[in-house]
């Protein structure tokens, strides 16, 4: 680190964290943490759009707001949602025209908006089919531009302790233990995916900052609110990445193994029904008819469009020897999002002081039960920018800074024994079987009891701090979490 204490740590550098710096004042002194390569994050992966109302031509706030309310079964918080439609376009245009952010236009420069399941308009921006990364890369950009933030990669943090006037942050920076000190924090450490042996998450999506704001006392709301997507690249050698919602937007059928829609028999919305109704009727379909091949079908769209539209996508499968223009791409439902989280206000306040949290690891209630496609970049944005408002208000107003503390690292720590192989791949394994897109409450009962063993041991066991070690209890811990809310 260039220096021991700063104005705000924000763990995590993906479109919330990175949007939060930038839009903090050039005097506040900002550390902004990456626990891997700054490109490494769901954010990064985004592959559908930013769904914004951004013409009132045949779109209003209203519908945006009822299809939010709509996919999220009606469990949505209504304040969270109305900031959300209302302030998302002001932030679009913003990182159009202030950060050079890039989307797709027509032949007459007008904005390409495509549609999305749950979507009763074409609202959503996109760049190709991956806008995550076009985001990343130009705020990126303009975050290495400005002075008063500081970026330091394959930096884990592993625990964040209440002081008086903010926290000390034990951070692991290279696999070298390493203290700093911040008058605030915002978390934006992303979603859980990891906890699941089938997740469309990068790497870094392990819930560290959900264990932390546990761990404070931050209230943690509807972890088990889990999304599961539909249609996930489903490949012989088990990996499995995202194929976009916006396939189906742009006209793609889903067939099961028969080669035969089946959708008409679960939801009248066909193919664009919310993402946990389509996925819940591929389970279905998959014990009706005893197999779990399903496939999607764009074959009967110009080929040189699906190309254009779809490079990333048509990239991925062709490693797989699909051509997406020409063949039936094979999906099967895999973890995507979390909709819960760490609880949060309207200006991204947790329950504890100086706190914030921001993106998919806090709890907005802007989803309710469900996410409505393309609404996760938007609300990185919304919040994260409220987030850093709040605090410039505070930091402005005369609120105290923290000072640096003498602090020193426990032998166990530092020399403790190391994580056993198997622990992470045991608890991927229990909630893959106990918790997927229909529940087993059964198992889910069993699971519980030995997740709960493995964190008392993760606890207790005298470990090394280690990024793998930090990675490893904070998947026990949100799977610990999940089960006690689904079981009761």
């Amino acid at each position: 680190m260039k220096q021991k204490v700063y104005d705000v740590l924000i763990a995590g550098s993906g479109v919330a964290g990175m949007y939060a710096a930038l839009k903090l004042p050039a005097g506040i002194s900002v550390l902004m943490l990456s626990k891997y390569e700054q490109s490494v994050s769901n954010s990064n992966l985004a592959q559908g759009g930013v769904a914004a109302v951004l013409s009132f031509e045949d779109d209003s706030f209203d519908l945006h707001y009822k299809d939010t309310f709509i996919a999220g079964r009606n469990e949505n918080d209504p304040d969270a949602v109305d900031v959300l439609v209302r302030e998302g376009p002001i932030r679009v245009r913003d990182i159009m025209d202030n950060m050079g952010v890039e989307f797709d236009r027509d032949e007459n420069g007008e904005l390409d908006k495509t549609l999305e399941g749950g979507h009763c308009r074409r609202r959503i921006v996109h760049y190709k089919d991956q806008t995550g990364a076009e985001l990343v890369r130009k705020l990126s950009r303009e975050a290495a531009k400005r002075d008063n933030i500081e970026l330091s990669e394959n930096t884990t943090l592993f625990d964040l302790t209440a002081i008086k006037s903010g926290f000390r942050a034990d951070l692991l920076v290279n696999g070298i233990p390493e203290t700093v000190f911040a008058s605030f924090v915002i978390l934006a450490t992303g979603g859980i995916g990891r906890i699941y042996k089938y997740t469309t998450n990068p790497k870094t999506a392990t819930g560290e900052g959900i264990r932390i704001a546990y761990n404070l006392g931050a209230r943690i709301k509807d972890l088990s609110y889990i999304q599961f997507h539909p249609t996930a690249f489903n490949s012989p050698d088990g990996e499995q990445f995202l194929v976009s919602e916006s396939v189906r937007g742009e006209g793609a059928y889903l067939l099961n193994c028969h080669k035969e829609r089946f959708m008409q028999n679960y939801d009248e919305r066909l193919e664009l029904a919310p993402r946990d109704v389509v996925s819940r009727s591929i389970i279905l379909e998959s014990r009706r008819t005893g197999s779990d091949e399903f496939w999607l079908d764009i074959r009967h769209e110009d080929p040189e469009f699906i190309k254009a539209r779809f490079p990333g996508i048509r990239e991925g499968c062709l490693k797989y020897g699909v051509d997406i223009a020409y063949d039936l791409i094979p999906v099967y439902p895999c973890q995507h999002y979390l909709m819960g989280g760490i609880e949060t206000d309207i200006n991204a306040r947790t329950s504890v002081d100086r706190l914030y949290a921001a993106g998919e690891c806090a709890c907005t209630g802007v989803h309710g039960r469900n996410r409505l496609a393309s609404n996760s970049l938007l609300e990185a944005l919304v919040f994260g920018k409220r987030a850093a408002d709040d605090i410039a208000m505070r930091l402005a107003s005369g609120s105290p800074r923290v000072s640096e503390r003498p602090y020193t690292f426990t032998k166990t720590a530092l020399n403790g024994k190391t994580v056993p192989p198997g622990v992470r791949g045991e608890i991927q394994e229990l909630m893959q079987s106990s918790y997927f897109v229909i529940p087993d409450y059964t198992q889910a009962l069993k699971a519980r009891t030995r997740i709960e063993e493995i964190r008392r041991d993760l606890r207790t066991g005298g470990y090394k701090i280690t990024t793998d070690f930090c990675e490893t209890i904070s998947i026990a811990a949100a799977a610990h979490i999940i089960l006690n809310e689904t079981t009761h």
